[in-house]
């Protein structure tokens, strides 16, 4: 292929991937001057290809709405990309229906040219997973689609939802962003007319629907750092907390921030104590051991005591008494055990 052909493709890439493009834009992006776009432009025109000249003072070239491509050309990197990421995404639970991605990898594999595909059929057939297929529900394609737009333009939405608890309702939500976790979906944001803030999983929305006005989204705001610390704060039966002698690397292998919220603890009583270590400071070495206090909520304690053993630390639990219990017995069991052999 010579390289004008090749730079045609590429500018029939960059116009296809939507928008308008700015002539400064597609010559710096294909290494040529504004007279070669027109030219390549020309080419495509010539091609049939609608491709439409905006005017003003952010003009440039566009496809004409509507337009779709014939059989796209995949290299062979890129068309195994491309299945492995539907074949991943399906088993993970990050596509919508399974259904959904078998039907689009079968339309790529039919456009391929032959050779291509019977290769990656044999990469696809003899590819096995450790971990069992995601079994977790997908969100509803339109109600992804109106809560995306929704983020993107900062139009409040009404959502239809059915909580954890079966009960359904119809409820306003200004939607900050799209997280996608452990295989569901979530979508974080403010309720307006209490000023809370919400997270919801999207295969719990029945239907969504745009709503007049606009809002602000809050400086700074990440959404999968807000949905992975609200797991750890969710109302559940029990509301536990600990404090642990360690560095929070060592404490975070085994109750990372989607279960525990960690922070320092510089009590007198700590301090005094040489047994359980300094007190942290300003300034502490994430990495140095001191004691931090662990928070986090939980349906039930039973798998608590095991996770504190592995850790191997000294340890207080200030709250549930119920938890202190467990964590007794649990050790008088490993002693027994132990004994007997």
């Amino acid at each position: 292929m010579s390289r004008p052909t090749g730079r045609v493709l590429t500018l029939l890439e960059l116009l296809q991937s939507g928008g308008v493009r700015t002539m400064a834009e597609l010559a710096d992006r294909l290494g040529v001057d504004g007279r070669t776009v027109r030219r390549y432009v020309d080419q495509l025109i010539d091609l049939d290809v609608p491709v439409e000249a905006v005017r003003g003072r952010y003009g440039g070239y566009r496809l004409a709405s509507g337009y779709r491509l014939p059989p796209l050309m995949f290299s062979d990197d890129e068309a195994l990309a491309v299945l492995l990421g539907l074949l991943a995404g399906r088993r993970s639970g990050l596509t919508t229906t399974d259904t959904a991605s078998e039907t689009a990898a079968a339309k790529i594999r039919r456009v391929l040219p032959h050779r291509l595909a019977r290769r990656l059929d044999t990469v696809l057939e003899s590819l096995a997973f450790t971990a069992a297929p995601g079994e977790s529900a997908g969100p509803d394609a339109e109600v992804l689609l109106t809560v995306a737009d929704a983020v993107r333009h900062r139009r409040p939405l009404s959502i239809r939802y059915t909580d954890r608890e079966g009960r359904r309702g119809e409820r306003p939500l200004h939607a900050y962003g799209i997280v996608a976790h452990a295989g569901r979906w979530y979508v974080t944001g403010t309720d307006p007319e209490v000023g809370e803030d919400r997270t919801f999983r999207l295969d719990r929305i029945a239907a969504a629907r745009t709503l007049s006005g606009s809002f602000e989204t809050p400086a700074g705001l990440d959404p999968a750092r807000r949905v992975v610390s609200g797991f750890a704060t969710a109302d559940y039966r029990h509301h536990v907390t600990l404090r642990i002698h360690g560095t929070v690397e060592g404490i975070r292998t085994r109750l990372p921030a989607t279960v525990a919220t960690l922070e320092e603890t510089d009590s007198v009583a700590d301090a005094d104590d040489p047994a359980k270590g300094p007190a942290a400071g300003p300034g502490t070495d994430p990495a140095a051991e001191r004691w931090l206090r662990v928070e986090l909520r939980a349906e039930r304690l039973d798998w608590l005591p095991p996770v504190l053993a592995s850790l191997d630390r000294p340890f207080v639990v200030e709250r549930p008494d119920e938890l202190r219990d467990l964590v007794i017995a649990f050790a008088d069991r490993l002693a027994s055990r132990a004994r007997r052999a």
